[in-house]
């Protein structure tokens, strides 16, 4: 089977780097508190923890949210959505129309600020939902349109 054809929104690496940025700012204030409260804060153990942020952190703000942008696809047919993603590591996911029960859509407040949503595929499989992430908010809103109408015209159980 080929890979699912279409990509998320070219405004998704920001998305993900404004994340990844977030978390990095926790850490750079736990370090700044550590070494306020440290009698000598240019010890090896606050160079070391302070020279590996400065590395990991351009890499993963940078070099991930490239990495997953590279990865990340999904499609929907009147058979099934189809989905891939990861970073680290990736999954693929198929999930049959005739087993979908719900659709969402989720804007969180840096994906309102980006005009991103991410659709929810909420399915009867154990494996959990099918999510499309950093989609543009008019994509996700046909998408979630789309896969209602296929939806309700298949014949299934959605068990």
């Amino acid at each position: 089977m080929a890979d699912p054809a279409w990509r998320p929104s070219k405004k998704a690496p920001l998305l993900w780097a404004f994340n990844a940025a977030l978390g990095w700012v926790f850490v750079l204030i736990a370090q700044f508190i550590w070494a306020l409260a440290d009698s000598d804060p240019t010890s090896w153990p606050h160079i070391a923890a302070l020279t590996a942020t400065l590395v990991l952190a351009p890499m993963h703000i940078i070099g991930v949210p490239i990495w997953r942008y590279h990865v990340h696809r999904w499609e929907i047919s009147d058979e099934a959505v189809y989905t891939r993603q990861g970073w680290f590591v990736q999954e693929r996911r198929i999930a049959p129309i005739s087993r979908v029960q719900t659709v969402d859509t989720t804007r969180g407040p840096i994906d309102r600020l980006l005009g991103l949503a991410t659709v929810t595929v909420t399915t009867a499989s154990s494996a959990g939902a099918v999510t499309i992430t950093a989609l543009d908010e008019e994509i996700a809103d046909r998408t979630v349109r789309d896969l209602t109408e296929i939806a309700a015209r298949t014949r299934g159980d959605a068990t």
